[in-house]
């Protein structure tokens, strides 16, 4: 196995968490290939932080490309659900967690994910990302606030999820206003990302009353050329949760993931649609 074969999942990780985006993550991979397999590779005494290095620098740059086009996209952004199956991950690859790393600067994104997923020394963060080590602490040390903040530490756990998971496909589908009322908090947000491709709410829907009201409706009717009957749902683990991704006869339509209180009631719920964005959990 080659170095760079070696360490290929984990330049992976780092950018798709840098990029919420597996398309942009693998083609970010694919380039950093290219350029090592050009590189006078003699003098490369670390292949792992030299390549996280590459990967970070050219994540970056794409994310600050990505932040304008993000701008004029219509609808809710959503990052790209991937599937997680079998694959030992945490919390920092949730949806929930995703979408609060969209609201960092690159930078504080950059020295977040290398710190406090992957646990590189500041020295080697501060080379992958072209700042001095005080900028680099100074960065890491704002986006820890800025996350905690607006990600509260608590992992629910995995049969809690799925079982409410299990409680919100049935209520949902079967138009159980009374059941999901009891499924969801008070102030429970619905986000939906249909990129302007595909009808979906282009702005959040908030409150359980709202939100119960939206999902008994859209369940009972045709969506996209297709019937409820003709659907097919399946739960999978998604971003390293229970997940649900919801297929036609011949493609998937969207993923859905939710979010838990302490209380084990759903607080987010996020429902992918763009079309762009399935790509990573249609080959199942």
């Amino acid at each position: 196995m080659t170095a760079f074969d070696e360490h290929r999942r984990l330049l992976f990780a780092i950018a798709y968490r840098l990029l919420g985006s597996a398309a942009d993550a693998e083609d970010v991979v694919q380039d950093v290939w290219l350029k090592w397999s050009a590189a006078d590779r003699s003098a490369v005494a670390d292949p792992k932080a030299y390549l996280a290095r590459m990967v970070t620098h050219q994540a970056m740059d794409q994310l600050r490309s990505a932040r304008h086009r993000r701008e004029t996209y219509i609808g809710p952004w959503l990052p790209e659900p991937i599937l997680t199956q079998g694959e030992d991950v945490s919390d920092d690859v949730s949806t929930a967690m995703l979408v609060v790393l969209e609201t960092l600067t690159p930078l504080e994104r950059a020295v977040f994910v290398l710190k406090e997923v992957f646990d590189f020394p500041y020295p080697e963060i501060a080379a992958a990302v072209e700042r001095t080590e005080p900028a680099v602490r100074q960065a890491g040390h704002r986006a820890r606030e800025h996350v905690r903040a607006r990600r509260p530490r608590f992992d629910a756990d995995p049969r809690r999820r799925r079982d409410v998971t299990e409680r919100f496909l049935a209520a949902a589908a079967g138009g159980d206003l009374n059941t999901l009322m009891e499924l969801l908090a008070p102030d429970v947000a619905l986000w939906t990302d249909g990129g302007g491709k595909v009808r979906q709410a282009r702005r959040p829907v908030v409150g359980a009353t709202k939100v119960a009201t939206w999902l008994a409706g859209v369940s009972q009717v045709p969506y996209e050329g297709i019937l409820p009957s003709d659907m097919r749902v399946e739960i999978v683990e998604l971003n390293g949760a229970p997940g649900l991704v919801f297929s036609g006869p011949d493609r998937v339509i969207a993923t859905l993931t939710i979010d838990l209180t302490e209380d084990g009631l759903i607080r987010t719920i996020h429902n992918v649609a763009n079309p762009d964005k399935l790509r990573a959990v249609t080959p199942r």
